[in-house]
């Protein structure tokens, strides 16, 4: 096992100007399960390709334990990797496929044997073995791969969206498993995902990205519970955060009709450049439905719920003159979490106040929060 450490980790692609990483600063602890999480494009795949020595990198070190291996082949780097796609060899049978690279390798076959052997126990693929992928169903197919990389032993796994090609069932059931293999064998593992949802449920910490630059690192909690920037707070959660600008009127902040107090010590922080506005968040949760007229309380015409059974939510409009831009891009729109046994109709209008304690600053220049 080993730790992983990116030192100002660059990557900049031929014939772009911005980096496709940009100065990646995290460590990553022994046996630690750190999930790379952020939309298409931030650079997390990059990150880990450049951790395997599938990319270049163009500036900065990157180190498996103590040892610096930026310029260190892909072979020789003690790692193991799986991808999207499955990329098993259709000709061969589930137990060759896990073991090839140990036969490349030049491991004896009673050894390769052992390690197929344990592998498959741990993943629950004993009666499959002898079968070839195309027998297997998707779900079977990534626990070969899985399989792949348990028995080369390495120093730490990469994963590379390894749910991605399976249905929604198959993919809950897939990464409790992944998360608690992990925690069995105890190897350092980077994952990579796009769906904030697996981050939130398998990292031990989740790693931010957006525009290839790291925007915060923490475990899921303080992920959720104290978000750095509007990007993070935005991002993670779902459904999503309510994020809106709204206008500072002696230490309170005007949402709709209602007025939100702020901290002394977040007030004095609101700079001449914020022109005397923030952006609040909170989310769906921290709204409590009220009755109409209560103080402290705004207007919502619901435009849509949604029920799901044991949760329900509804898509409204904000009532009012002031612009809630949230990050889906509707204007006015705001989502309150209900009780999914009394929801109201298309067209109702809804009060809610949000819960003391419960709301997000951010800077309305810099997007940072405030506090």
């Amino acid at each position: 096992m080993a730790t992983v450490t990116f030192d100002h980790a660059t990557r900049v692609y031929p014939g772009t100007e911005r980096p496709a990483v940009d100065q990646l600063n995290l460590e990553i602890e022994d046996g630690e399960f750190l999930v790379l999480v952020g939309p298409s494009g931030c650079g997390k795949s990059t990150s880990l390709r450049m951790l395997a020595g599938l990319e270049d990198v163009n500036g900065g070190h990157i180190f498996i334990g103590d040892r610096d291996v930026t310029d260190v082949q892909p072979k020789d780097r003690d790692i193991a990797m799986v991808f999207q796609n499955y990329a098993l060899y259709p000709h061969m049978s589930v137990a060759d496929n896990m073991g090839f690279a140990l036969k490349i390798a030049g491991t004896p076959k009673a050894e390769i044997r052992q390690r197929v052997e344990e592998a498959a126990k741990i993943l629950d693929l004993v009666e499959y073995l002898d079968r070839k992928p195309k027998a297997l169903s998707g779900g079977q197919r990534q626990r070969v791969a899985m399989g792949r990389a348990i028995v080369r032993q390495p120093q730490v796994f990469l994963m590379d969206e390894p749910l991605s090609n399976l249905d929604a069932k198959l993919r809950v059931q897939t990464r409790t498993q992944i998360a608690s293999l992990q925690r069995r064998l105890g190897v350092t593992t980077v994952y990579v995902t796009h769906d904030q949802t697996e981050a939130l449920t398998m990292g031990d910490r989740i790693a931010v990205l957006n525009h290839g630059v790291l925007q915060q690192v923490g475990t899921p909690r303080e992920m959720y519970d104290r978000p750095n920037n509007v990007f993070v707070a935005g991002f993670i959660g779902s459904p999503a955060m309510n994020i809106g600008t709204f206008d500072v009127k002696d230490g309170k902040v005007q949402v709709g009709s209602a007025e939100v107090p702020l901290e002394r010590s977040i007030a004095s922080e609101i700079s001449d450049a914020d022109g005397g506005k923030v952006t609040l968040g909170f989310r769906p949760e921290a709204l409590d439905p009220v009755a109409v007229g209560t103080a402290g309380s705004f207007d919502v015409e619901v435009n849509l719920v949604e029920e799901l059974g044991s949760d329900a939510f509804v898509y409204g409009t904000l009532k009012g003159d002031t612009d809630v831009n949230l990050t889906a891009g509707e204007t006015n729109q705001l989502i309150v979490r209900i009780d999914p046994r009394n929801v109201p109709d298309k067209g109702d209008v809804i009060a809610v106040a949000i819960q003391a304690g419960h709301s997000h600053v951010f800077s309305a220049t810099t997007g940072e929060r405030l506090g």
